[in-house]
């Protein structure tokens, strides 16, 4: 989608975004493109949940990536995924290409269903789309008294160990657990060093990135976030370098190859199709996994409750930065989100929706200024 053109946008935006509001224009947006509202709006949900967290990398941010493969007929906008085959605890879903989002709702419903009455679900998908963040899968599991697991395989971005061209995606682990009170144990995490959004996040922003993320086209390190996104480079895996043990980082990728891919019979590795590839479907593969604590010891959520206490309270180095757990930073994202009662965007994101909404032809999105 090519939103260049000669118009600038108003020198009053604001950066401040209602999150209604970011649901509105990401719905009214899709729709826009054929999108029915009820997929449309699973879709926001996601991408919502992504910002109101802090991973803007996963968020509003790739709704123009969406919309792209939307107008090239590479997303079956109107499908509904469909069972091939199952058993009382597993099944093997076809996405039929439809939207990401919908088709890992579908799943991870389905998962968790046979976790209600058979203690686990296991769920593999094939024929899907990009759908977001990992996490949001898993706690919705969660939110129902279950363990979720949510994984997914995406197209080749990543260095093996001491390699130096893309061998694997960055494909994201999620664990959700509940425990007492409403808290819970939330990890969402790529096998990579780092995802491949939070580059693109910081090319937006006209910023380097760190060392040991991202490599050149001949496996040496950058700090260029274009030597990634447009001369070949790729991320390295989760650990940087091979003196780190990114042969871990490796190890978890393809570990969620084989749940993902390897089991469901979608393509692999180097034969997924890359996201800028607007000939071929994603053909992506997730498999989401339900457990239900009742169906094993009682004092699931206590003991939870317990274990993150004890990590919580341990000693920091620094007072000012008390030790977390997985899930914490989130929370506190979204606590300020309430508090400010909107979302934060760089003003380059801000101006990027406000090019889409004039391309669509949509209201642009409305800030607080």
């Amino acid at each position: 989608m090519d939103l260049s053109n000669n118009i600038t946008p108003p020198t009053n935006l604001g950066t401040k975004v209602k999150v209604d509001e970011v649901e509105r224009f990401i719905v009214t947006c899709l729709v826009k493109c054929g999108v029915p509202v009820d997929k449309a709006t699973q879709v926001a949900e996601v991408l919502v949940a992504a910002d109101i967290r802090g991973h803007y990398s996963h968020g509003i941010q790739r709704l123009e990536m969406y919309l792209n493969r939307i107008q090239h007929n590479l997303i079956e906008v109107s499908k509904e995924p469909s069972v091939l085959k199952q058993t009382s605890a597993t099944a093997l879903v076809d996405g039929q290409h439809a939207l990401g989002a919908v088709v890992a709702n579908f799943s991870m419903d389905l998962a968790i269903c046979k976790a209600k009455k058979e203690g686990i679900g296991c769920v593999v998908t094939k024929g899907s789309n990009h759908y977001g963040i990992a996490g949001h899968y898993a706690t919705r599991a969660m939110q129902q008294g279950c363990v979720g697991l949510s994984f997914s395989n995406t197209p080749p971005a990543v260095v093996a160990s001491g390699g130096s061209k893309r061998s694997i995606g960055t494909n994201p682990i999620s664990l959700a657990a509940p425990a007492l009170q409403g808290d819970g144990f939330v990890l969402d995490m790529a096998t990579s060093v780092v995802s491949f959004g939070k580059v693109v996040v910081a090319d937006l922003k006209g910023e380097k990135v760190p060392d040991n993320w991202v490599v050149d086209k001949a496996g040496r390190n950058t700090q260029d976030p274009s030597q990634l996104l447009r001369q070949g480079g790729a991320l390295l895996p989760l650990g940087g370098s091979v003196l780190h043990s990114n042969y871990k980082g490796l190890g978890l990728g393809v570990m969620v190859e084989i749940l993902c891919s390897i089991l469901s019979g979608g393509p692999h590795g180097k034969y997924v199709p890359w996201k800028t590839d607007l000939e071929r479907q994603s053909d992506i593969s997730h498999c989401f996994i339900a457990i239900n604590p009742e169906m094993f010891a009682e004092g699931f959520q206590e003991r939870l409750s317990d274990l993150m206490a004890q990590i919580r309270d341990t000693e920091p180095v620094d007072p000012e930065y008390p030790v977390q757990v997985a899930g914490d930073p989130e929370r506190q994202m979204m606590t300020r989100v309430e508090k400010e009662g909107a979302i934060t965007y760089h003003i380059n994101q801000i101006n990027k929706l406000w090019h889409l909404a004039t391309h669509l032809g949509v209201e642009p999105i409305r800030t607080i200024n």
